[in-house]
């Protein structure tokens, strides 16, 4: 029997995150894990999908180099020299990941599965049990897989499998349009693999503005197929598979390989949570309050891609230090106001989702990117952008984006919202010329000019127009 203060069941983002704050506030801790292999994000999320985005960009950047005049001949995609960097620099992100649990105290790590056999109490694979006064739950997610297309076999890729080819596919369906499909889609596109893209839905990563939205969809549009608003059924073909898609457009393709990114699901399989006592919503998912991440008013607390709120990293760190320090002060948990909500899905340009979209009685602002001055300069003038603010003093709630500098944007307009900015504080800070940031003024001047403030005077009066 092994008895902590706190146990936390992952290794990953959230699970270290955890350990460390419940360890910084004075408890005794065991962190539990099968593997130890690393973060998702180090090793099948961020980092690889960036690292061929890196690729596909520069490749992107050089056959746009004729706009400025600049001749450049033969270039060719290095398929397997693309992705052995790839996986030569995630191996490394995650190594770096590994080094920095095997640094925790010694006695902190079991290497093991857990399953719950009570609220505090946990029972190991390797026949050992653990009491705690508090268990945090950060099991991480994994990417779901529907039986139709995992009996395509090794046809059938997910975000954790896609980044161990060692050859760009010719042709490549890939399965969702959220974040990871977007992304994945258009860098693959970029390399010169011919890409279709498939979703039953009508709308991208759940974008909330039809503007945004209309830019999105022209830019995904520019370099493979889309199709939006369909149901695709997978076949088993000689070479490859062959899908075929009915609804808002129908057709049959072979492809050699299907990229299947529907989304991810909590990893909570096989941990018992009936015997934790847990009151589990319509997903399976423990009930708990965002603010503590307890689960009620047992002694288990919820983290990271697990608790299926917000899957992002910086998130997942966020709940682990929150659940953490909470487990470790149980049974008087601090609740903690949340920090603004944003996600970036690293497309080109970038888009970006802010905050809470427009209410009754909220006030939009928009702007335009196909005319931006530095936009137009540097060759990437297209998006769109949309602010909500509240009405009646124009404070900024929220934003869509699709935007060149599109990552920057989405920091600035993020920390407005939560420093309760209003449109016309933002508009009085310095703008320097010539800059994509610049291209929110337009959106700004919009809100204020709806909101009893003033707007403020004009800091570049007379200059060019596009600036």
């Amino acid at each position: 029997m092994l008895r902590t203060d706190v146990a936390v069941i992952g290794g990953g983002t959230a699970g270290l995150a955890a350990e460390r704050a419940a360890r910084k506030n004075g408890a005794s801790t065991l962190m539990i894990d099968p593997d130890f292999n690393g973060t998702t994000c180090a090793q099948v999320g961020c980092m690889p999908s960036k690292l061929l985005i890196a690729a596909s960009r520069e490749a992107a950047r050089i056959r746009r180099a004729g706009l400025f005049g600049l001749e450049v001949d033969g270039m060719r995609v290095n398929g397997p020299a693309v992705l052995r960097r790839v996986r030569e620099e995630r191996d490394r992100f995650a190594r770096l990941t590994r080094e920095t649990i095997d640094k925790l105290p010694e006695g902190v790590t079991i290497r093991a599965r857990a399953r719950f056999d009570g609220p505090g109490r946990l029972l190991l694979d390797d026949g050992r049990a653990v009491e705690a006064r508090a268990i945090v739950i950060a099991t991480g997610s994994a990417p779901i897989l529907p039986r139709p297309f995992a009996a395509l076999g090794e046809i059938a890729l997910t975000s954790e499998t896609v980044f161990e080819l060692e050859e760009l596919p010719r042709r490549l369906a890939v399965i969702g349009s959220g974040a990871i499909g977007l992304e994945l889609a258009q860098a693959f596109a970029h390399l010169g693999v011919e890409v279709t893209l498939f979703d039953k839905g009508e709308r991208m990563a759940k974008v909330r503005c039809e503007k945004v939205h209309g830019n999105l969809r022209a830019a995904i549009g520019e370099n493979l197929a889309l199709h939006l608003g369909v149901e695709v059924t997978p076949h088993a073909a000689q070479e490859g598979a062959r899908l075929s898609w009915t609804g808002a457009s129908e057709g049959e393709a072979t492809f050699d390989k299907v990229l299947v990114a529907v989304g991810r699901k909590p990893q909570l399989d096989g941990l018992d949570l009936d015997k934790a006592g847990l009151e589990l919503d319509d997903h399976g998912v423990p009930r708990h309050d965002r603010a503590t991440m307890r689960c009620g008013q047992s002694v288990v607390y919820l983290a990271g891609d697990a608790a299926a709120d917000l899957p992002l990293l910086h998130e997942a760190s966020h709940e682990g230090a929150i659940a953490g320090r909470n487990a470790a002060a149980f049974p008087a948990p601090i609740p903690v106001e949340r920090n603004t909500p944003f996600a970036i899905t690293f497309t080109e340009p970038v888009l970006a989702t802010i905050g809470e979209a427009e209410e009754d009685g909220a006030i939009t602002g928009t702007a335009d990117f196909s005319d931006q001055g530095r936009a137009r300069v540097d060759g990437l003038n297209r998006g769109a952008l949309t602010l909500y603010a509240a009405a009646p003093d124009g404070r900024l709630i929220g934003a869509d984006l699709i935007a060149p500098a599109g990552e920057h944007l989405a920091h600035m307009l993020a920390w407005a919202v939560q420093g309760g900015l209003t449109a016309t504080q933002l508009l009085n800070m310095p703008f320097y010329h010539p800059t994509v940031e610049e291209g929110l003024k337009q959106a700004l001047r919009t809100i204020c000019a709806a909101t009893p403030i003033a707007l403020p005077p004009d800091q570049d009066a007379g200059a060019p127009a596009g600036a």
